[in-house]
Formats: structure tokens, sequence, C-alpha cells
């Protein structure tokens, strides 16, 4: 067993409208992080990550997220699966909790224009 506190979590601002709270336990198989949204992210364009599976549960707020230039509502209690190499964006002003399968890498994201 592995426990983060909240102290330990490491905080990361990717654009003015997104901080993003990681609790990453160091194993390669999951991790997981607090989104919290208030605008658009990414700002231009979609994200895309080529390995991992995001699922995002809505822990408050609403807004949106765009798969595949689908766009769909979000509020409290939503949840998201998606899948490697699905081209997405959100919305709104949402809290988030995402795990990542496997743990989420640098060097498997994207930002496509």
């Amino acid at each position: 067993m592995k426990i983060i506190a909240k102290s330990q979590r490491e905080i990361f601002r990717h654009d003015p409208d997104c901080v993003i709270y990681e609790y990453s336990f160091g194993d390669d198989a999951i991790d997981g992080c607090i989104v919290k949204l208030n605008g658009r992210y990414p700002q231009k364009g979609f994200a895309l990550n080529a390995v991992c599976k995001e699922m995002a549960y809505v822990i408050s707020g609403s807004g949106k997220i765009n798969v595949e230039n689908k766009e769909h509502g979000l509020s409290e209690g939503d949840a998201v699966l998606i899948n490697p190499n699905e081209k997405f964006y959100w919305q709104g002003n949402l809290e988030l909790f995402i795990p990542c399968a496997p743990a989420w890498s640098v060097n498997q994201y994207k930002i496509i224009e």
C-alpha cells in the first residue's frame, strides 16, 4: 500500500485556466490527479494520449468535453472514459478526478493544434 498526503502531491499549472494536483505513486500501471478547470484545456486544439486511458469523474461543476469533434455536456457525478489516440479538449468550470492507466507520462502526451 502507498499513501500520498495532500501536502506531498505535485501541483502543475498547464495554462491560466487549468491547475493539476498530481498523485503519482511511482507505479507505471496507474496514477491519478485532480484537475481544476475554469475555461478551456488545452486553450487551442486538442490533447491526445498515445498510450494511457483517462477516466474522468466530475467532482463538481459543469462543462463539456469534445472528443473526436463530438461535444458532450458534463455535470457533477458524470464520468468519461477517454481511450488512447482519441483527440479531446475540456471546457467549463469543472473539478475532475482523473486516474490514468497505464500511468500518464509526458512522452506519450501530445497537443494537436
